[in-house]
């Protein structure tokens, strides 16, 4: 390729250069090591994602080719992974108010629970007087084998379970919930008429248990 006339001459005009080859080379590698020219790479959970992803894929592809009895191997991996789930998630129960608590934990008899609700009466505290007489109510029924009670069970399947034990006290039993989950999960305002009004429906869910 011929340069045009006077190429030469404008190259021969250019300063000489002062630094070395080495220098620039640093300089360079300094400047591409920046923050904003790094590329971060996958994280430690796209990682392991990838690898969980790519055996699933070894697994799948082998047992496509391997016939029958290796897709039963697999069915009979999954059900046992599936049986340990619901093992593990069996044994915890799940309360829209106070989390979630283990079986096994040790229940207060009823005759705390009620003497628990007439000390807050007393003291004019009824939002927890009717809490504490509707846990009592439970741990009464509980105690006469109509219901199954367990830390962490919501009322609604106390009242589910009290339908269909003793049908005749569903009723009553059914406005002592409600009375009891607009107090205590709804923070209704709570006064005197509440919490006489939710005694009258438990004597009357008593009643009907004996």
């Amino acid at each position: 390729m011929r340069l045009p006339p006077g190429a030469l001459a404008a190259f021969a005009d250019l300063p000489q250069p002062t630094r070395r080859s080495h220098d620039v080379t640093r300089t360079v590698h300094d400047v591409l090591a920046r923050p904003e020219y790094r590329y971060p790479g996958p994280s430690w959970l796209e990682r392991i994602q990838h690898d969980v992803l790519d055996w699933l894929a070894r697994v799948l592809s082998g047992v496509v080719g391997a016939g029958v009895g290796a897709w039963i191997a697999l069915l009979v991996i999954f059900g046992l992974v599936a049986l340990i789930v619901w093992r593990i998630a069996g044994g915890v129960s799940r309360d829209t108010g106070h989390g979630v608590a283990v079986s096994g934990v040790r229940l207060r008899p009823a005759a705390d629970w009620l003497a628990e609700a007439e000390a807050h009466e007393r003291a004019g505290e009824w939002r927890q007087a009717v809490r504490a007489r509707y846990r009592g109510l439970v741990a009464d029924l509980a105690r006469r084998g109509l219901l199954n009670e367990v830390p962490g069970r919501t009322a609604g399947e106390y009242r589910a379970e009290l339908g269909d034990a003793l049908p005749a006290a569903s009723p009553s039993f059914a406005g002592v919930t409600e009375l009891f989950e607009g107090a205590w999960y709804g923070r209704r305002p709570t006064g005197e008429a509440d919490a006489a009004h939710l005694r009258d429906l438990a004597d009357r869910v008593l009643t009907a248990a004996t």
